[in-house]
């Protein structure tokens, strides 16, 4: 499993922010098209009568957003530590981005939730979106674009590759 800009991809498998488990909402990207997955969310958009596809809400990487994390971290541990009953905390999830897939039917709006903690650095977020508007160009560039990244799926180990090779990638796979 890797993340590559706004994309989690698992063996061979393309989702937009983190890769869902159980009933969390993701959007899944297949050859047939868009797919909500999760509680409340379900259903395939067919790429053919997707006309747009773009993420909002997406938490972009910052000095500021790496203090807050950190100042996070360390509230919850002393709070562990000082409680003797775990605290139960309901908000650890992470944030959601909103995935827009537009058809001639009007806008559908999924949830992903955000793979990255401290957020996504701004050239990776250009390079995501110019990438998802890439997908709805036609069935050729769609399937070469997501054949592309399934392939490199298939082969990666080791985790997310640093930041200077996910903007080569995502310049690929947009070129």
């Amino acid at each position: 499993m890797a993340m590559v800009g706004l994309f989690w991809i698992a063996e061979g498998d393309v989702y937009v922010g983190a890769k869902p488990s159980g009933v969390a909402p993701g959007v899944r990207l297949t050859p047939e098209g868009v797919v909500g997955l999760g509680d409340r969310q379900f259903g395939l958009h067919l790429w053919e009568d997707v006309t747009a596809l773009t993420v909002t809400d997406i938490p972009v990487k910052s000095l500021m957003r790496r203090v807050g994390v950190v100042k996070d971290l360390a509230l919850s541990a002393v709070t562990e530590l000082a409680l003797p009953v775990s605290s139960g905390r309901l908000d650890d999830a992470p944030p959601l981005m909103t995935v827009r897939v537009e058809s001639a039917d009007g806008v559908n709006e999924l949830a992903a939730y955000v793979a990255a903690a401290v957020g996504y650095p701004q050239p990776e977020v250009d390079l995501s979106l110019t990438l998802l508007s890439r997908l709805t160009q036609g069935a050729a560039t769609m399937e070469t674009t997501l054949a592309a990244m399934s392939a490199w799926g298939r082969t990666r180990e080791g985790g997310s590759p640093r930041s200077s090779q996910r903007e080569q990638l995502l310049r690929k796979w947009t070129a």
